[in-house]
């Protein structure tokens, strides 16, 4: 097997330990805030909501720093770091003695948050732009499967095992993925271009906010992750709405979520070959617009049936946007800063991701929660719209962007 085969695979089997692991604990997070005091029911609510999202707020302002370290050093380090940091700090999770002390530890992960971004860039690296979208799509495949069983196993290692011991396995899963980095991941380095230009960072930030199409993508990254995450802490709720006296409505609620992770799982691979023979714009307009036709009429649905149905297909809609998004940064972004404007794409994920529950928080709270998908739909919209307006201008080219803002700003 040649080296870039086996680094794919490698990457996509760690990417589903990881996913996996790291959304173990997500079931059980706010019951473990509730067992380190005697809290009320307002104060558990208000902290998982503060526990839960620090992390990202951490992750947003350092991936654009871990993806320029990872061009000058490698990608292979970057992954190491994140699979011990993220290892280190589920174990810590495990033995803290208060909620402030979860807090801080929970900050510290959002620090080394970023294997499967940084997992993402490295593949795309070692991809041609031809296939890069099937490449990763394809990749797509193991963190989406991760997910999907994580939150279940989770719950069961929790229920079996108790909070602490399920800590310690979720750290040791991951720590085995960091190993299989370590021991199985041979990068390969392209070498510098001769008289490859050094971009200091603001340099590199002045490019994008110049570069129509790479700062209106990232924009358009930040609406979609808001769609996804608008939604999630009000389904559950959502669910038991329509299955008004049945008692299973945590397994109900479970099989809803994994609906568009299944839809995610199947489509994402071919959504990424479409993108190399046709365009990525193009895909990526196509499914903006399919993410808009399914998540409206799940407001109106009437049984949960109807609702499970649409999550599969939005799933499937929404399972080629990262995966053409990254292939479009490949295609734009020179070699030599890669990494760094991936880094600035992942934080415009991860804002999304900070944005979108309290978003649909807001949203449901004054208009009710079906209101919140009507919303969402019209965000998926906007940002076709926004697409398409860069279409219709010039094509830059971002060396030339870079050249020209390094010269002002010199």
């Amino acid at each position: 097997m040649d080296t870039q085969k086996r680094n794919f695979y490698i990457i996509m089997f760690t990417n589903f330990l990881v996913a996996g692991s790291t959304t173990m604990i997500m079931p059980f997070l706010s019951l473990y805030i509730e067992s380190l005091g005697n809290f009320s029911d307002e104060y558990v609510q208000r902290w998982s909501g503060l526990v839960f999202g620090v992390t990202f707020v951490a992750a947003l302002f350092m991936s654009p720093v871990w993806g320029r370290i990872a061009d000058k050093y490698g990608f292979k380090p970057i992954l190491i770091i994140n699979g011990f940091g993220i290892a280190t700090s589920i174990f810590l999770m495990g033995t803290a003695d208060s909620v402030l002390g979860l807090f801080m530890i929970r900050l510290f992960m959002g620090v080394v948050t970023g294997f499967i971004p940084t997992s993402l860039a490295f593949v795309s690296s070692q991809t041609s732009k031809e296939t890069a979208g099937k490449t990763l799509g394809t990749l797509q495949m193991g963190s989406v499967s991760g997910t999907l069983f994580g939150p279940v196993i989770g719950g069961l290692m929790a229920d079996a095992f108790g909070f602490t011991y399920t800590f310690l396995i979720t750290a040791t899963i991951i720590g085995i993925a960091a190993l299989f980095v370590v021991f199985g991941l041979k990068e390969i380095r392209k070498p510098k271009r001769k008289g490859a230009h050094v971009y200091a960072r603001s340099t590199v930030i002045h490019g994008i906010l110049h570069h129509r199409l790479l700062l209106n993508v990232m924009i358009i990254t930040a609406l979609i992750q808001i769609g996804n995450f608008s939604i999630q802490p009000l389904l559950s709720l959502y669910v038991a709405e329509l299955t008004e006296g049945t008692a299973q409505v945590a397994f109900l609620a479970g099989v809803t979520f994994s609906a568009t992770g299944v839809g995610n799982l199947l489509f994402a691979r071919l959504w990424g070959r479409l993108g190399d023979s046709v365009g990525y714009e193009k895909i990526l307009g196509l499914l903006l617009l399919l993410a808009f036709v399914f998540i409206i009429p799940q407001a109106f649905v009437t049984e949960l049936w109807q609702l499970i149905v649409l999550r599969l297909f939005f799933g499937v809609a929404v399972g080629g946007m990262i995966p053409t998004t990254t292939a479009l940064m490949r295609r734009e972004a020179p070699i030599d800063i890669q990494g760094e404007v991936m880094g600035y794409n992942t934080s415009f994920r991860f804002l999304g991701n900070i944005v979108g529950p309290m978003f649909g928080g807001i949203v449901s709270g004054f208009i009710g929660i079906s209101s919140v998908f009507v919303v969402t739909g019209s965000l998926f919209v906007f940002a076709f719209v926004f697409l398409w307006y860069t279409k219709k201008q010039p094509d830059q080219d971002f060396e030339d962007v870079l050249l020209e803002q390094e010269l002002k700003h010199s």
